[in-house]
């Protein structure tokens, strides 16, 4: 369909738990609209929104899809996301970009995890929102406790539509227009009946509460309605559409997608009632609001990139302002680059339609741009318009990745780069020092399908494995060790003869009184520990501004893998304080050679330990399971530091041995039935209990052995 204006689009994002009947709420509303012959079914993957190879096999949705379809005069584009946690980063995303979430309920199990979540997505956003309760046809169905449920989760703001006429009927009544709706099975168009005597009394209440809830949003109609007692249909759509613009209201409609009840006046209410584009202001970094004004300057806003087969990578835009046209160059605001804009389609799943422009409000994807990703801001030449970047959930489960086949590194590493560029919940790290490639995202499902997408669009098979930590080794107590290197085999040799003291960087320096300290300098490692170096040597015994280099080179090296258990060593001060020197064989190796192996003497020597990294946990969840999740956490060696209210939800603060947090995210899910979440961050180091020590040392051992 061809649009003019943002007043004829509707861009609405379906968001809820998963298996409320997302995917079949919309395969429902393209059939209903006539943009669907024929429906689709999910257990057969034939719906054109779960399109993708993950989600047939998995018989579940995974990307959030863009589609469209026409309804009375007005455009209509959808947002099928998925209800997984694992895939709120797709959510948050159509969220976005959407001027209404619609969220739909299982009318048989009421508001679930993944409707609580799509709310607060909802809530950062500002989305006007209504609800859909699906299924209502079935067994089970209980409108009126969960419409209580809706009121007591999530506001006063929840009111009726609609509402079932009986159990398993294939009537509605709608309590806007008082008048009953009768879907005949296999049509998609309602008969219109009178309100049958015992539906009229709760229809006539729920009708008045419905008008007063509207008035009450607005001054000038609350005056209205004073006056006249009733409100004119006109005024009730425009008053509604401000309340739900305020997230004042949350209206309440009864469906059954898979026999098309209530769809097609579900649609009505979309066209006449939620917001256009032109109805929000889009806020940007750099000035005023937008206004999804055609003729202005185009802005769009690229919400997500995918690669697609036999395409290439799409960029997912909405068009802010302005008219965007095929053939014209934009300005990338993150990178100052020129993009020309080539081909433009619309959208139904991975059909697509080749369109010369998309306008203001509108939704759509480009192809074959050279640098753009998700959250980039095309704009024109010289503007300076910038658009608030999309906040992702933070990753909160890590594995280890390596390639299956030798020699496939580098392939790896560009698969790597693609997928987080096209999900930045995603995250990939490099630890040198551990020689491990870590790949995290929200959860474990998350990346089992990360793991797929490598495998399909970088070609490269992968296993995950469970990461390695970063254990540190440190000494409890002073020590001091002689080493002398001496080395002849003919001709000029190799002489260093060095002292040292070595003890723990925990505070200001006290020598000893035979120690007179010259100069220091403090180094900080690759690994972020501290060396405290102290050259402290009297009478020119070892030529220092020659040779102090070298040792530092030397005791650095051997930090890196510590005698213990060949653990990089944690903060510690050295002191070179006496030696010797040759006038012909001592030279810089020498040195290094002697410090290297005098630093492993006086260390063994000092009460050395393994340390372990302290991660702080933040768990935010329900109060009825705040007790078996610090039971959970005395299991793993965790230490609860405190438990606060934060709104209707506990906050727990805790130190957790980051050994111990290996998939937490699963375990969490499972203890609090996906409810609870938890974030991390590195705290300290401390020393480990002797048990754990000894269980890591096997370990290392076995894999040394391997």
């Amino acid at each position: 369909m061809t649009v003019s204006d943002a007043q004829q689009i509707r861009n609405v994002a379906l968001v809820g738990h998963q298996g409320s009947g997302k995917t079949a709420l919309t395969e429902a509303m393209l059939h209903t609209s006539g943009a669907l012959s024929r429906v689709g079914s999910v257990s057969e993957g034939t719906t054109q929104s779960d399109h993708h190879a993950s989600e047939k096999e998995r018989q579940m949705s995974i990307f959030a899809t863009l589609l469209h379809t026409s309804w009375d005069g007005k455009k209509i584009n959808l947002l099928d996301t998925p209800g997984y946690p694992d895939f709120a980063s797709e959510v948050i995303a159509s969220m976005r970009v959407a001027d209404t979430a619609l969220y739909v309920v299982d009318a048989r199990s009421g508001v679930e995890v993944g409707t609580e979540m799509a709310w607060s997505y909802g809530e950062q956003t500002a989305t006007p929102s209504l609800f859909v309760l699906n299924h209502i046809d079935q067994a089970g169905a209980d409108f009126r406790g969960i419409v209580d449920e809706i009121a007591d989760r999530f506001g006063r703001g929840a009111t009726v539509v609609q509402l079932p006429a009986g159990e398993g009927t294939r009537t509605l009544v709608d309590v806007l227009h008082m008048r009953q709706l009768y879907y005949p099975e296999g049509e998609t168009e309602p008969e219109v009946q009178p309100i049958n005597d015992a539906f009229e009394d709760e229809a006539r209440a729920l009708h008045e509460t419905l008008v007063e809830d509207i008035a009450a949003s607005n001054d000038r109609l609350m005056e209205t309605y004073f006056e006249q007692g009733e409100l004119t249909d006109n005024q009730l759509r425009n008053g509604l559409r401000k309340a739900m613009i305020d997230r004042a209201l949350y209206p309440v409609f009864v469906t059954s997608a898979t026999e098309k009840l209530g769809v097609s006046r579900l649609l009505d209410f979309i066209g006449s009632v939620c917001p256009s584009p032109a109805s929000r202001r889009v806020e940007t970094e750099s000035g005023p609001d937008l206004t999804a004004d055609p003729d202005d300057t185009p802005v769009a806003f690229v919400y997500r990139t995918m690669a697609q087969e036999h395409v290439g990578e799409y960029a997912f835009v909405r068009v802010m302002d302005g008219t965007l046209q095929s053939g014209e160059d934009l300005e990338n605001a993150r990178t100052g680059a020129t993009e020309r804009v080539g081909q433009i389609y619309e959208l139904n799943g991975e059909a697509r339609n080749h369109v010369p422009r998309l306008i203001a409000g509108d939704l759509g994807a480009l192809v074959k741009l050279e640098d753009t990703t998700t959250n980039d801001t095309l704009r024109a030449p010289n503007s300076d318009v910038v658009l608030p970047s999309i906040q992702f959930p933070a990753p909160r489960y890590r594995m280890a990745v390596q390639p299956v086949q030798e020699g496939q590194e580098d392939k790896l590493a560009r698969g790597l780069h693609q997928i987080t560029d096209e999900d930045p919940s995603l995250a990939f790290h490099h630890n040198a020092l551990l020689n491990q490639l870590t790949l995290s995202g929200v959860g474990e499902m998350h990346l089992q399908i990360a793991k797929s997408r490598l495998e399909r669009q970088a070609g490269v098979e992968v296993t995950f494995v469970e990461p390695r930590i970063s254990y540190r080794e440190a000494i409890q107590n002073r020590a001091t060790a002689e080493y002398r290197h001496k080395k002849q085999s003919g001709g000029a040799g190799e002489f260093a003869d060095i002292s040292m003291l070595v003890e723990p960087l925990d505070g200001a320096f006290d020598p000893p009184d035979a120690i007179d300290v010259r100069n220091e300098n403090m180094v900080e490692t690759d690994w972020n520990a501290q060396v405290h170096f102290v050259d402290a040597i009297v009478g020119g015994v070892i030529d220092m501004n020659t040779f102090f280099s070298s040792i530092q080179k030397g005791v650095l090296d051997t930090m890196e893998e510590g005698p213990v258990a060949g653990f990089p060593i944690g903060d510690v001060r050295i002191v070179i304080h006496d030696g010797d020197m040759h006038p012909v064989d001592s030279n810089e190796a020498a040195f290094k050679q002697a410090a290297f192996k005098c630093f492993r003497r006086a260390f063994q020597e000092a009460g050395p330990v393994l340390l372990e990294p302290i991660h702080e946990v933040t768990i935010t969840t329900p109060d009825d399971y705040t007790g078996d999740i610090v039971s959970d956490l005395n299991t793993r060696r965790g230490r609860v530091q405190g438990i606060d209210t934060q709104g209707t939800l506990q906050k727990i603060t805790a130190e957790v041995p980051k050994s111990a947090l290996h998939q937490y995210s699963t375990t969490l899910r499972s203890l609090t039935q996906g409810r609870g979440l938890h974030h991390t961050r590195f705290s300290h180091y401390e020393e480990m209990p002797d048990y754990v020590q000894e269980e890591v040392m096997e370990k290392k051992t076995a894999s040394a052995a391997t």
